[in-house]
């Protein structure tokens, strides 16, 4: 049976250290990738569904990667104050309400902030609020899905 090689990332010469490091770009590159990509496809489907117009789809790419990046960096604050304001809830329906609640006030306040900034795509107040609770929905199952598998 062959030895598995076990050596540090120190251990390595330039060329090893060189490839694993463009070997796990790569890598993270792809997933980035395939999530925004799942994201433009969602957006792109609620938008023909609502109606929402946009100019091109450059435009819509710009969109989805703002709404991506800011949405990753808010939910890093939205999710612990979620956890904290539902710890000591009893009632399953009260905190998922919370929950679901401020996801989508945050979620329709990175859509605001994303469609204040681009003039390419303009959505309407309701159409905005629909949205935000359609992508808090579709990441609630997605989450309740991943903890069950846990």
């Amino acid at each position: 049976m062959p030895e598995d090689n076990h050596d540090s990332f120190r251990d390595m010469n330039m060329k090893q250290k060189l490839g694993t490091i463009v070997g796990i770009t790569i890598f993270i590159v792809l997933i980035l990738g395939f999530i925004i990509g799942i994201y433009l496809f969602g957006m792109i489907g609620i938008f023909e569904l609502l109606g929402v117009q946009y100019t091109s789809f450059w435009s819509l790419i710009i969109f989805v990667v703002s709404f991506f990046i800011l949405g990753s960096i808010v939910e890093l604050f939205s999710k612990p104050i979620s956890e904290l304001l539902t710890e000591k809830i009893t009632g399953k329906f009260e905190a998922l309400f919370i929950q679901s609640s401020l996801q989508s006030l945050t979620n329709w306040l990175c859509l605001f902030i994303v469609d204040e900034f681009m003039s390419s795509i303009t959505l309407s107040w309701e159409t905005g609020i629909i949205i935000a609770i359609l992508i808090t929905l579709l990441e609630m199952a997605f989450e309740d899905k991943k903890k069950n598998e846990s």
